[in-house]
């Protein structure tokens, strides 16, 4: 029976996070607080790696607080080189970008289309692409991604079949969780963690 073990990590907290503000594609930096965040959870990871759960390689979104985050984790993890995949960009927000979640549902009658933006539909199918290319390129690993909010969570939902993310319940800046794959059990989530690591 082969395995696919996919590690969904979100990136550490940017100044937009603290103030709410939707990123989407904006490429907004790691905070100072974000870099000890990506610091801490390259720490727990490489813990869980010396406990048996290894990683073979990362992937990263190639904006760069996932990115930054992903070589962070590699440096504690004993990983050199990450593969930026173009599929675990975060949503755009279109014209949103930038504007606090208040702002948003203030300006926009459906958020779901804002001029410029991905809709929620074009993100679960995106979702399923990522999902099907996560298990035909990388079938037998362990892949830990580092990704974001609005992606993570869609996968969440649609692995769980709505169970995760839980109501009103927000993920942590550099919070893990794990699917697994199998051609008996397809895709599963074996670990559920919205906090942050560390």
């Amino acid at each position: 029976m082969t395995k696919t073990v996919i590690g969904l990590l979100r990136h550490g907290q940017t100044n937009w996070n603290i103030d709410f503000r939707l990123q989407g594609v904006t490429d907004i930096p790691l905070n100072e607080t974000g870099i000890e965040q990506a610091k801490a959870a390259g720490a727990a990871i490489a813990e869980l790696s010396a406990a048996g759960e290894t990683w073979e390689m990362i992937l990263s979104s190639p904006l760069s607080r996932a990115r930054d985050t992903a070589v962070m984790v590699g440096e504690a993890i004993g990983i050199e080189g990450i593969e930026i995949e173009e599929l675990l960009l975060e949503r755009s927000f279109g014209v949103a970008e930038g504007l606090s979640h208040e702002e948003w549902k203030a300006q926009f009658s459906d958020t779901n289309h804002v001029p410029g933006g991905e809709s929620l539909d074009a993100l679960e199918a995106r979702s399923w692409v990522l999902l099907q290319r996560l298990r035909d390129h990388y079938e037998g690993k362990r892949v830990l991604t580092v990704s974001h909010g609005a992606l993570i969570r869609t996968l969440l939902r649609l692995v769980s079949n709505g169970e995760f993310p839980r109501e009103g319940e927000r993920l942590g800046n550099a919070c893990l969780s794990v699917f697994e794959h199998t051609d008996e059990t397809g895709w599963r989530v074996v670990r559920y963690e919205p906090k942050t690591l560390g």
